[in-house]
């Protein structure tokens, strides 16, 4: 099966939830499949690059726009959550386990900007 993702994305939106529930690799790792690409598995989302890498995705430039289907692997910061963070974009927003107010995760991870890396499936 090859990569959809706008099956992806509407896997990931018609799960998502109004507010985190500390779920965002498994829900985004079940999107991803949804749309034809199976990744391994991990405990932390922080740990996602390598296997979408593997599958084929390919990180983008740090002043490349997001688009459809783009999923995104943020590091943990200071005091946060250890495990990072990993959603999916639609093309206009972030989802993981809940739907995002934008690509950060929560006010933490808005204040603390940690590193993050984008990837795309070519």
């Amino acid at each position: 099966m090859s990569w959809d993702k706008k099956v992806a994305v509407n896997y990931a939106k018609s799960h998502a939830s109004s507010h985190s529930q500390g779920r965002c690799a498994e829900y985004t790792r079940k999107a991803v499949q949804a749309g034809g690409v199976t990744l391994g598995r991990t405990y932390y989302a922080k740990d996602y690059g390598p296997m979408l890498k593997n599958a084929g995705f390919s990180a983008i430039g740090a002043l490349e726009e997001p688009r459809e289907g783009d999923v995104i692997i943020i590091q943990p910061y200071a005091n946060g959550n250890p495990s990072g963070h990993m959603a999916i974009y639609d093309g206009h927003d972030w989802y993981s386990d809940f739907k995002q107010r934008d690509m950060w995760a929560g006010p933490g991870y808005r204040t603390a900007k940690p590193s993050y890396t984008i990837y795309r499936k070519k």
